[in-house]
This record gives C-alpha cells, sequence and structure tokens, in this order.
C-alpha cells in the first residue's frame, strides 16, 4: 500500500499575547516526491498554527487510499488521536472533561473531516528544536522518541525525521516573517 509522510510544524510570535503572528509549515514526502507549503494567520496561538499544518497538507491529499503518517512536535495535536480525545470530545458535545467547549472545534472539525478520508493515518511524536549536532542529545530523544512511537524507527529514521522537524519549522517561520512584511 501506498504510504505518504507529513512531517508539520507550528509557529506563533508573541502567543498568548492579544496581537501576535503565526506561522504552519508541512512537508509532505511520497516516493521521490518532496512539496513544501507554508503559510501565516495574525492574531492567532501555537496551537492553532500546528493543527493548520496537518489540516492543509491533508487537503492536498488528491488520492485516499494512502497509509498518512503525520510527524508533529506538538503533543496537543498528537495525544488528541493518539488519546482518542476527539471521541470523548463529540460523545460530550464538543465538551472537555471539565465541561468546557473545547477550543479550535471548527479546526478540530475539518481534520476530523480530512482524517476520514484516508484509509490509515498513524500519528507520531516528534521532539522540536533539536540540535542534531549533538550526539548525546540524539541518543536521549531517540530513546524518548521510541518510547512514544515504537522501536520499528532506525536512529536513522529518527534523525531523517528531526531533520524533516526542523525544515518544517523554519517554513512555519518563514510564514510568520511574510506577516511581517505585510504589516
Amino acid at each position: 500500500m501506498n504510504s505518504i509522510n507529513i512531517y508539520t510544524d507550528g509557529a506563533c510570535s508573541g502567543n498568548q499575547h492579544k496581537e501576535n503572528l503565526g506561522g504552519w509549515g508541512a512537508i509532505l514526502v511520497y516516493k521521490e516526491h518532496k512539496k513544501e507549503l507554508y503559510g501565516a494567520e495574525a492574531n492567532t496561538t501555537n496551537n492553532r498554527m500546528e493543527m493548520k499544518a496537518v489540516l492543509e497538507a491533508l487537503k492536498l491529499l488528491k488520492k485516499e487510499d494512502f497509509i498518512v503518517n503525520i510527524f508533529s512536535d506538538s503533543s496537543y495535536l498528537i495525544e488528541c488521536f493518539t488519546k482518542k480525545w476527539h471521541v470523548k470530545w463529540q460523545q460530550n458535545g464538543w465538551l472537555t472533561a471539565s465541561k468546557k467547549p473545547v477550543e479550535n472545534k471548527e479546526l478540530w472539525q475539518a481534520l476530523l473531516e480530512e482524517i476520514h478520508k484516508q484509509k490509515q493515518i498513524n500519528f507520531y511524536r516528534v521532539k522540536g528544536h533539536l540540535n542534531i549536532n549533538s550526539s548525546s542529545q540524539m541518543e536521549q530523544w531517540y530513546k524518548k522518541f521510541t518510547q512514544w512511537n515504537g522501536t520499528h524507527f532506525s536512529m536513522d529514521d529518527f534523525i531523517y525525521v528531526t531533520k524533516m522537524n526542523i525544515h518544517a519549522d523554519a517554513l512555519a517561520n518563514k510564514g510568520v516573517d511574510s506577516l511581517k512584511i505585510e504589516g
């Protein structure tokens, strides 16, 4: 079966402030093909940008018979799917366990719509902002990466995924920079 890997990241300059700039980046890799995309929004949050990166990448998929592997450094995003938070939210009328409205409901709903189009989607958590030139740091985080995602990933896989996450972060920052230029 065909598989596609999607590497994403979000960024927010001035996160939690009234006026801020957010960006998102995504890289889709299918066999020898690679597509990069990025975008930006003003007055947003980092979580929204993390979600937007995945959503925009999934919207580009024209076929629905892929195994999709999503790599993100957002534990909020990854755990929503690996721990099935979205199922409980839907059962509770889009309320959290503490009976508060789920933040970013419209993005979660749009993500779920895109996700349900695919045959299979796997979510993998990545540690963001790693120094790939530090072998001790990479060994430490490789162990954590396999704890989060399974031992079927080699150290070479981990290094590649980390490099792609760093590149997705650069794309997200390119989105933020595009708003700074416009402003």
